[in-house]
């Protein structure tokens, strides 16, 4: 069967703007699957509503179409559990205080309103994020093969060939993809990177024995290579294209001063891609 062109978003982070426009452009450009690497939550001010979009894009069931804004069922799709949602279902100690409170917060907003059974269904769903996923082309994780939620990959870890061979050591699939450090590359098995500039693609990976990568699709919700625009990846299982958008970073970051609770530098952030 034909690999379904597949939409790769991670590190949502709450932010609806960004994630509406992730998902509105890729569904212009034909995509017919839906794979979240992880971090729906965290830092942002919307997680209910970045929540209900996941759940019902990236499920492993044929997705209706009307939830698809289409004409005919999306292939099943996934999302992987972030270091985001762990620390939201076990502890956040070893975050950092910004991100601590974005997570405290997060844990009292999913537990509000007299819905009570939308509650117990956003923390059933989280509760059942698998920490790694694959299909019969890629590997799929949050933060690295070898380390699935924790692990950052970088593009300085090039220079760290002991990481990366470990790393690939890790893989059974000809591909992995990545989210976790906000930061678009691809990383190849023999020792080269990489960057991508802006929208770029499609790539051909020219996968192969020896020839495996592992790509970091970037952010949707809150960029860090100090490009400010969402960043998103498009699969057909040769071939990858990494998206670049603008979105409406004023009424995110309005999004997170709205709320005492979430840090200003928070929104400060978005503005600038750090």
């Amino acid at each position: 069967m034909r690999y379904p062109l597949t939409a790769l978003i991670s590190d949502l982070h709450s932010n609806l703007p960004a994630l509406e426009t992730a998902l509105a452009d890729a569904r212009e450009r034909g995509a017919r699957r839906y794979v979240c690497l992880g971090d729906v939550i965290g830092y942002g001010a919307r997680p209910r509503e970045c929540l209900d979009l996941v759940m019902a894009l990236c499920s492993k069931e044929p997705v209706d179409p009307a939830a698809a804004a289409g004409s005919e069922p999306l292939a099943p799709g996934l999302c992987l559990l972030g270091n985001h949602e762990h620390a939201l279902l076990n502890s956040a100690e070893d975050f950092n205080p910004k991100a601590r409170a974005a997570i405290d917060w997060t844990r009292e907003v999913l537990n509000q309103g007299e819905d009570h059974e939308r509650s117990y269904a956003y923390w059933d769903y989280l509760g059942s994020l698998a920490p790694s996923e694959q299909d019969e082309r890629a590997l799929f994780v949050h933060g690295s093969p070898r380390d699935p939620v924790r692990e950052y990959l970088l593009p300085r870890d090039v220079k760290n060939p002991g990481k990366m061979r470990d790393n690939f050591r890790r893989m059974d699939r000809p591909v992995c993809f990545v989210g976790h450090s906000h930061v678009p590359a691809i990383y190849f098995e023999d020792g080269s990177l990489h960057r991508p500039d802006g929208t770029e693609g499609p790539i051909e990976l020219e996968l192969g024995p020896g020839k495996r990568a592992i790509v970091n699709v970037g952010s949707v919700g809150q960029p860090r290579d100090g490009d400010p625009r969402l960043s998103y990846a498009l699969f057909d299982g040769e071939r990858v294209t990494f998206v670049r958008l603008e979105y409406d970073i004023q009424s995110a970051a309005a999004a997170i001063r709205a709320v005492s609770e979430l840090p200003e530098y928070l929104a400060e952030r978005l503005a600038i891609g750090r």
